[in-house]
């Protein structure tokens, strides 16, 4: 899987995402502080990668800052992403499963290296519902990225 990162400062946990996503077979494209000579401002290398899931150019990103909020909101607003900011396991599970989330966002500030591991094995093995009220909500959710009537 082509997974997009991106981080406002080059930290040890963002660091450990990067090693921990190669480790398990996916092709990482760094953004920001993990790249050099890219914009480290979390609005904007957040903007980065989740444009290049917008594009399908990346199957999902991560998305970082310090306290993965400001991440989290500059992701959400690229039509077609829906950014989570997770900070366990279960959330990264119903992120995946109930909201079909295709961003990960992470706060640098408060996921250690163990806490990191637990959240992507959650999110990598946690598929979307196929529930008939779960689409319901994720296609009314992509209704409102055209702007339109969402009744």
């Amino acid at each position: 899987m082509r997974i997009s990162v991106s981080s406002d400062m080059d930290e040890p946990v963002a660091r450990s995402l990067v090693a921990e996503l190669g480790r398990r077979g996916h092709e990482v494209v760094a953004h920001g502080a993990l790249s050099p000579g890219d914009d480290p401002r979390w609005a904007a290398c957040s903007e980065a990668a989740a444009r290049e899931v917008a594009a399908g150019t990346a199957d999902q990103a991560v998305v970082c800052c310090w306290t993965g909020t400001g991440a989290s909101i500059a992701a959400n607003k690229v039509p077609g992403v829906r950014a989570a900011l997770c900070t366990d396991a279960y959330t990264a599970d119903g992120a995946r499963r109930w909201n079909d989330a295709n961003v990960l966002a992470l706060s640098l500030r408060l996921t250690s290296e163990p806490l990191l591991r637990e959240i992507l094995d959650a999110w990598f093995a946690a598929e979307a519902s196929e529930d008939a009220e779960d689409r319901q909500n994720v296609r009314r959710v992509g209704r409102l990225d055209l702007g339109s009537n969402t009744d």
